[in-house]
């Protein structure tokens, strides 16, 4: 059970080739979100490299940041990306929930997605292109980019019900125990708040975790009363806010 978990886990939320689970069911999609954080290390360790890179050849501190940005988004297939731009197309049409989910499913991105896409991924940019001011801000860099991988469980623990009766969000939401997605955002919060004694203070983690769950669980509860429920285009927009406010916090 903990491989299928492992390589569910992986081979969703990275690029990263591995052998499909031999099986998927509840147990299995709960353990996955809760490997979430560290199914991430391979490819924060790149992120950090590429920002690291960048420092040491002195390139300007925005351009680095958003190499940084393009290599979290190619390693994980921009799959967090297309679920925020999604989201925010479904969540701000107008009519039924119905109709809201029909748009979240096409593949067109409309003016409220395109907005999420430029706001968020330029607020990446430019905070990890700050954050990368040597050895130490890359290694933050990275942690953060785990860190904001902790949302998921807390995202699908018990009691956010599934929009649609098919799709990823179908096996994970709802399948976490409370104790149990809370306790992987705790640990990550300590994480976060070592990530940023690093680079910057200490405290700046705290806060970046506080208004990164805020933020989250704000967007869950819109897509329950919405949507009738969480999908899986809301996973990826949850990751991509937290990863947004967290390292803009730490490099505040």
């Amino acid at each position: 059970m903990a491989l299928d978990a492992w390589r569910l886990a992986v081979g969703t939320l990275t690029v990263i080739p591995v052998r499909p689970p031999v099986e998927v069911n509840r147990p299995i999609a709960a353990r996955a979100m809760v490997m979430a954080p560290v199914a991430a290390i391979p490819l924060a360790a790149l992120v950090a490299l590429v920002g690291w890179v960048g420092w040491m050849v002195s390139l300007p501190s925005l351009l680095v940041g958003l190499l940084m940005v393009a290599t979290l988004a190619l390693g994980s297939r921009a799959l967090h990306l297309d679920g925020l731009a999604d989201t925010f197309d479904g969540l701000g049409a107008a009519g039924s929930p119905e109709r809201a989910l029909a748009i979240m499913k096409r593949g067109d991105i409309g003016p409220m997605g395109a907005v999420a896409l430029i706001v968020v991924l330029a607020a990446q940019a430019v905070a990890f292109g700050a954050v990368v001011d040597g050895p130490r801000g890359a290694i933050t860099a990275g942690l953060v980019v785990c860190c904001s991988r902790a949302v998921l469980p807390v995202a699908c623990r018990r009691g956010v019900p599934a929009a649609r009766v098919n799709g990823l969000g179908v096996a994970v939401l709802g399948s976490v125990a409370p104790v149990v997605a809370w306790g992987v955002w705790l640990s990550a919060q300590v994480v976060l708040v070592a990530a940023a004694a690093l680079s910057a203070r200490w405290w700046l983690g705290l806060v970046g975790g506080v208004l990164s769950i805020t933020a989250v669980l704000i967007l869950i509860r819109r897509a329950v009363r919405r949507l009738g429920g969480g999908t899986g285009d809301v996973l990826g927009a949850a990751v991509e806010i937290a990863l947004a406010i967290m390292i803009g916090c730490v490099a505040a």
